[in-house]
């Protein structure tokens, strides 16, 4: 082999390590830097209790249940008063769980009524070197400047009736930043130039398929992933009522999946050429609610409800929690507990094991384990595999809805009171 093909091989390989180092040492967005809750750490704990391997804890100052992001050496979370009035950002060294700043963002005089299981802090802020973005849904998103906690842009224009309140979270995608609100009018989602915060595109929900449907049914909750088929990048945005695939670079619909139900929370996952969305709840006489799992080919145009859908499962399938694919197998918890390992493949059952508790907060795979918190703050860690495998169960004593983040062999988790640092 030449020389200078020596030199660029190891040019190209050193960069590609680099870009999987600063991946493994930072956690950028809901469900990790990559969306699909896989955390890229070799170590993980499997035990912890009120004094033992906690290497800080703080107060965390009002209520929200975004996910805390990392960028370096700093952690950031979003946080509101009960009664939504205030909205603020926090953020804490990671090392030593010192609070670095705590700032007011925005304030409502009139804030829109919430489901009294959510928050008004409850979408998870992004993050990239030198700047963090935050979102309260239809109360205002900003971006803040992480060396001098300045706010560098505001947009509070973006409305919609949440009716319980904000949950979808954001995404960075090259020079965008995407927005989701979808309430129970007029339905959209937005890109914005997230150095300024203009907006690049704005995508209304079709207002032939969704004026007949009752408002209460419109709204979503859910956050996007942004995947490449055929060379072109979707973003796919589960709605409400129908899976919707973007042209994430104009906003463009590029081909829908209809399954007419309620509002959908979980995120979309991608694996092997396939993405997999939840329903919402399905109502149907004389049988309890119930969801959906499909499993879409993602090349297809136009509505191709009955051309690509790949599987579809039904049986205790979850509402919240988004399910965690590891090799080749889908692991789900069900809001009231039931996991329920599927081949992704094809959707066939491998097992199922009821735990204990009900779940919001999202599974988990770090150093090699799938960890469950349910919203007490018990955590169930389990092996992947065949069957039920239990590695361990530990309890944090505190209630816990939003997701852990995994990284440098340590978790991070917020609960309704504090943020843990834990080994």
């Amino acid at each position: 082999m030449p020389a200078t093909t020596n030199f660029y091989s190891l040019v190209l390989l050193s960069f590609i390590m680099n870009i999987n180092f600063v991946s493994a040492q930072n956690w950028t967005h809901f469900r990790g830097s990559r969306m699909d809750a896989n955390a890229e750490t070799e170590k993980a704990p499997l035990q912890w209790g009120e004094n033992s391997n906690i290497v800080w804890k703080t107060p965390v100052k009002g209520k929200g249940w975004s996910s805390p992001v990392v960028y370096d050496n700093q952690i950031w979370l979003t946080s509101a008063t009960d009664d939504g009035k205030e909205f603020y950002t926090v953020c804490y060294d990671f090392e030593s769980g010192k609070l670095l700043n705590e700032k007011t963002i925005f304030t409502s005089t009139e804030p829109q009524r919430i489901h009294g299981t959510n928050s008004y802090a409850t979408p998870t802020p992004c993050i990239e070197k030198g700047l963090v973005y935050v979102h309260y849904g239809s109360f205002g998103t900003a971006c803040i400047n992480t060396e001098t906690f300045e706010v560098v842009w505001k947009r509070e224009d973006l409305k919609c009736e949440h009716m319980q309140g904000p949950a979808s979270s954001l995404v960075l995608h090259k020079n965008m930043l995407i927005v989701h609100l979808e309430g129970t009018e007029n339905p959209y989602v937005v890109a914005l130039n997230k150095k300024t915060g203009e907006t690049i595109w704005k995508s209304m929900r079709p207002k032939a398929i969704y004026d007949p449907i009752e408002p209460v049914y419109r709204k979503s909750y859910q956050t996007p992933i942004i995947i490449e088929v055929d060379g072109r990048e979707l973003m796919i945005s589960n709605a409400s009522f129908m899976c919707f695939a973007h042209d994430v670079n104009t906003g463009e619909v590029v081909w829908t999946i209809e399954y007419g139900y309620d509002s959908t929370v979980s995120q979309p996952l991608f694996w092997n050429g396939m993405v997999f969305v939840n329903s919402g709840w399905i109502f149907l006489d004389n049988i309890p609610n119930f969801t959906r799992q499909y499993a879409i080919d993602p090349t297809g145009k136009g509505d191709v409800t009955k051309t690509h859908v790949k599987w579809m499962y039904e049986d205790e399938v979850p509402q919240i929690p988004t399910p965690v694919i590891v090799d080749d197998k889908m692991y789900m918890v069900h809001d009231r507990g039931t996991v329920t390992c599927l081949d992704a493949a094809t959707g066939t059952p491998v097992w199922k094991e009821k735990l204990k508790g009900n779940f919001n907060s999202s599974p988990v795979y770090a150093g090699g384990n799938i960890y469950f918190f349910n919203v007490k703050g018990e955590c169930t860690i389990i092996k992947p595999g065949n069957s039920f495998n239990l590695v361990a169960e530990n309890s944090i004593g505190e209630t816990v809805k939003a997701v852990p983040a995994f990284l440098r062999g340590k978790m991070l988790l917020r609960t309704d009171k504090n943020l843990y640092l834990i080994e």
